[in-house]
């Protein structure tokens, strides 16, 4: 196909002939250079002429500048808020510690522990050689985690102390209330528990405790504490202190010079309750020591030679 444009010239009329190729680059000129020139200029003399306000990049810039402006202010309050966050965990473990240290040497000390061996108050040694791989970095998450987990490990520490606490208190308790031990500190043992002759009558008689011989005034203590539920005289003992300790125990201390307690009384174990005699049915200064368990008058020579844990079994 061939396009002729016809055109008027000083001798007449004349034409000039495209070819199909020709035809083909004027049309792809005219439908897509012209119109992006066209719309070129016509930005250009709009902006000239006002029809797009001269301030518009300005506001979009401003407005791109507080998006990002915002965005760095919240990165920043939660940043913020993380590291409250971790200083809160923080404080609660520091006073988890605190509260161990104080649990842990009260354990020392009520098991009688090596405090050398136990130090509540520094670091427990730890070392090896260096890794070859080196330290590794701990991401945020890694730690956080790392905290909880510390964290827990200290709650269950606690607890699993606590009941230990409480194992130790009951078995200083049981030793304090359970007899053990002699009533007097300096003496030696004149008459045993069981069949013996008797020091009035003669012939076999059974001796229902344990004397022991001391000097006159000397002092007599509880070998267990307790309640005084008796301090007077009673026939064939003299003046006699009775001390209840509880969970079955009672001891007696007989033939005494003097009372230092009185019935109703809350003694210790070692606490000095009565001085040594010879009142009531007896040859000489010494203390009768009886030992009853569960109503029934026991032998004193298991509790006078056993520490207490031998007779509780801890």
């Amino acid at each position: 196909m061939n396009i002729i444009f016809v055109r008027k010239t000083k001798t007449g009329l004349g034409h000039t002939t495209l070819t199909r190729g020709a035809a083909i680059l004027l049309s792809l000129f005219l439908l897509i250079v012209v119109p992006g020139v066209a719309a070129t200029a016509g930005y250009f003399l709009g902006t000239q002429n006002g029809t797009i306000p001269p301030g518009a990049m300005y506001e979009s810039l401003q407005a791109e500048l507080s998006v990002q402006r915002n965005k760095v202010t919240e990165a920043a309050q939660s940043a913020r808020d993380n590291v409250n966050a971790l200083a809160l965990k923080l404080g609660q473990l520091q006073a988890q510690a605190i509260r161990l240290d104080a649990l842990g040497d009260r354990l020392t000390k009520m098991a009688n522990l090596d405090k050398g061996e136990f130090d509540f108050k520094n670091s427990p040694g730890v070392g090896g050689p260096e890794s070859k791989e080196g330290a590794q970095p701990l991401a945020v998450t890694d730690f956080v985690s790392e905290l909880e987990t510390l964290s827990t490990q200290l709650d269950n520490r606690s607890q699993q102390l606590g009941v230990l606490e409480n194992l130790l208190m009951n078995r200083n308790l049981r030793a304090e209330v359970t007899p053990a031990g002699k009533p007097i500190e300096f003496g030696w043992i004149s008459s045993h528990f069981g069949l013996r002759t008797d020091p009035f009558r003669g012939g076999q008689a059974h001796h229902g405790g344990i004397d022991f011989a001391a000097k006159y005034g000397s002092p007599i203590k509880a070998v267990a504490s307790g309640v005084v539920t008796y301090a007077g005289p009673r026939s064939g003992y003299g003046n006699l202190v009775e001390i209840n300790h509880g969970n079955g125990y009672a001891t007696r201390y007989g033939h005494c010079s003097e009372f230092l307690v009185a019935a109703g009384d809350l003694v210790k174990k070692g606490q000095e309750v009565a001085l040594v005699g010879s009142t009531g049915r007896s040859t000489g200064p010494h203390v009768h020591f009886e030992v009853v368990r569960n109503g029934r008058i026991v032998n004193p020579s298991e509790y006078v030679e056993a520490k207490p844990s031998e007779l509780f079994g801890s």
